[in-house]
C-alpha cells in the first residue's frame, strides 16, 4: 500500500476537516396548530397527523 511521503501538518489536516460538523435542523411553526416541527415532515398534534398546516389523518376516523 502507498504511504504518505511527508507528514500532513495540523493546520492542513484541520482545514480539510472544517466542513465536518453537525448543524441543528431547521424548525418551522405551524400556522394552524402553533406546533413547532421540522420542515417537510408530517407531525402529530393530539393524535391527529398534520402536514403543511392541513389535517392529513385524524385518529377518530379509525
Amino acid at each position: 500500500m502507498a504511504h504518505p511521503k511527508r507528514k500532513i501538518s495540523r493546520t492542513r489536516r484541520d482545514k480539510r476537516r472544517t466542513h465536518k460538523k453537525l448543524t441543528s435542523p431547521q424548525l418551522a411553526t405551524c400556522p394552524t396548530t402553533g406546533e413547532v416541527h421540522r420542515y417537510h415532515r408530517a407531525y402529530y398534534v393530539d393524535g391527529a397527523l398534520y402536514y403543511k398546516g392541513k389535517l392529513v389523518h385524524d385518529a377518530e376516523i379509525d
